[in-house]
């Protein structure tokens, strides 16, 4: 039986891009863009790509692309928001044909999340590209870990195109407790992780925190020593002129609710809203810079949450609500931000909440391990720090020693230059 030789290639950008491929306005380059590199390792290969409606080169989705250039994708698969990112967050979508390209659709974000070998055995390699927002529960990076088992237990070859990170400047919030574990946390890193889709891929892969039989299958690979033989088991191909210092600007909305670069720069922070009985600004003109609740002070700015596309059914729908608005330009978020997860808004809404008893939602088994806010947070730690009082600088001093702790481990797997 051949042996087949792991290689992981860290792609330099070497002659000029096909002419036919528009350039972004940064100098900064997506994976994706660098077609001279990886087209010839797909030639002649069937590829089952996963991306969804972020996946493109200019304004062309990258399976587009990829089929005009002669590339043969028998199957493509789709995360959270569906292959063409409409639908809303936490809709289960079914699969389907792709009415543009006519390629079979899995969804993985329905009645299962992982390829079946089913689903594979028309494939020979795998390929996957998609925009993440950096933050531990923009379910993405779950998707990640699931198809790179999938890949490794079935020893199919996986190739990552990476894209930025637009909140890859800083790392910081509390770390999962695996205890925790669910589809928004998968793995013990920080609320912002500072990493791109590859390296956080290499770290999990190196940390072994894989399934038992992906983590064999890519022991295995590692130690094997033919040459000769060419199939990759995993690779990346590197993003061109990207630095952790970088502040990438998305050039399409990731989903639904992420509509603008404020949204992107408040996730990290106001996602934990949706574990409290606020609302965190679905169903307004800027998610997650507006949230509010119609108990809190009169005086606080004034929204109200209405249903439309990717937001059917938002919280607190045609309720008036009061809250904060911080919504501004890039430059005014970054600002606010300042390289760091805010929780002051967290604090003070729950300071001002009259019913704190009702404040964080419940779960019916009360459970905190199924408690949504705990899950989002990675332990039930922060919410109990919350109920006792403490201070912004308790808080922040608790997560410290296992921040310090995760930023070694992180450095081992960087493929770009860090913000430190």
């Amino acid at each position: 039986m051949q042996k087949i030789l792991v290689v992981i290639i860290f792609a330099l950008l070497t002659g000029t891009l096909f002419s036919q491929t528009p350039i972004p306005t940064s100098n900064i380059l997506p994976a994706a863009y660098r077609t001279q590199v990886y087209l010839p390792l797909l030639k002649g290969k069937r590829v089952g790509i996963f991306a969804n409606h972020t996946a493109t080169i200019g304004n062309k989705h990258l399976v587009d692309t990829l089929l005009s250039l002669g590339v043969k994708i028998t199957k493509a698969f789709g995360p959270e928001h569906g292959f063409r990112g409409t639908a809303d967050a936490g809709e289960k979508v079914e699969n389907y044909i792709d009415p543009t390209t006519r390629i079979p659709v899995i969804s993985l974000y329905g009645k299962k999340r992982k390829p079946s070998p089913e689903d594979l055995a028309d494939v020979d390699i795998l390929l996957f590209d998609i925009q993440d927002v950096g933050t531990r529960f923009y379910t993405f990076i779950s998707s990640l870990q699931e198809f790179m088992e999938a890949a490794f237990e079935n020893s199919k070859p996986l190739m990552i195109l990476d894209r930025p990170n637009p909140n890859g400047f800083y790392v910081d919030g509390p770390l999962l407790d695996t205890a925790f574990k669910s589809f928004v946390g998968m793995q013990p890193i920080p609320i912002v992780y500072g990493m791109t889709m590859a390296e956080y891929a290499f770290m999990i892969a190196g940390e072994r925190w894989l399934s038992a039989k992906a983590n064999e299958k890519h022991d295995y690979y590692k130690r094997a020593e033919n040459a000769a033989d060419t199939l990759f088991h995993f690779q990346v191909i590197k993003c061109a002129n990207y630095t952790h210092k970088s502040k990438y600007i998305l050039p399409i909305k990731p989903s639904p609710n992420i509509p603008d670069m404020a949204s992107v720069y408040w996730y990290g922070s106001t996602c934990l809203f949706e574990g409290t009985i606020l609302s965190e600004g679905r169903g307004t003109d800027h998610p997650f810079a507006i949230f509010g609740h119609p108990s809190l002070p009169k005086n606080l700015y004034a929204f109200t949450p209405t249903s439309r596309d990717g937001a059917k059914e938002p919280k607190l729908k045609d309720q008036l609500c009061y809250g904060w608005n911080l919504y501004g330009s890039n430059e005014q978020v970054l600002q606010q931000v300042d390289n760091k997860m805010q929780i002051k808004y967290l604090l003070n809404a729950y300071k001002q909440f009259p019913d704190k008893e009702n404040f964080f939602i419940k779960n019916k088994t009360g459970n905190p391990l199924y408690n949504s806010f705990n899950r989002l947070a990675g332990s039930n730690e922060l919410m109990e720090q919350i109920k006792a009082g403490k201070t912004e600088k308790e808080i922040r001093n608790s997560w410290q020693p296992k921040l310090d702790t995760f930023k070694k481990i992180r450095k081992k797997y960087l493929l770009y230059a860090d913000f430190e």
